[in-house]
């Protein structure tokens, strides 16, 4: 089941800066969670805000950029070429960034959001959830406290039939 996975504001931000703007240390953990030992595709931006590749996950770039070759990823030019590679993970992740969100919600079957419960300024979005084509099958609120800035939520999507 080829999932997304993203953090997003309630005006759908993601990140400014080529960072994110707010620290959820619940979120990081379950991102971990969820995402370790499973294909990982992102955009080049996405994985260029990495200190270092993420330990036990298989990096996928998905680039225009010709003769780029980060060690410790593999490096294709689109989501057809990306998904080609996982397809013996029963579940790779899309993490992002805007552009690539974009571009998987018409391959993804499954939805992870935390829904952080503010608005920010930002320079990258995540886009529209068409109610549509997603049912929300799942909602946990996490309430905002000493460790957590923000309350958010995880919210689960699944495509319609």
């Amino acid at each position: 089941m080829i999932t997304i996975i993203a953090a997003a504001a309630e005006n759908n931000a993601l990140g400014k800066n080529n960072d994110l703007v707010w620290h959820l240390p619940d979120d990081f953990k379950r991102f971990k969670e969820l995402t370790s030992g499973h294909y990982i595709i992102m955009g080049r931006k996405t994985f260029e805000s990495f200190p270092k590749p993420l330990p036990n996950r298989i990096h996928i770039v998905i680039t225009r950029q010709q003769n780029y070759h980060p060690q410790g990823c593999i490096v294709v030019n689109s989501m057809e070429e990306a998904l080609k590679l996982a397809k013996n993970d029963p579940t790779p992740y899309i993490i992002g960034g805007g552009e690539i969100y974009e571009i998987g919600m018409s391959y993804a079957q499954c939805i992870e959001l935390t829904r952080v419960h503010n608005s920010f300024d930002a320079d990258t979005f995540f886009p529209e959830i068409d109610k549509e084509l997603w049912e929300l099958k799942e909602r946990l609120y996490h309430p905002q406290d000493e460790r957590h800035q923000y309350a958010f939520s995880y919210e689960t999507y699944v495509r319609k039939q």
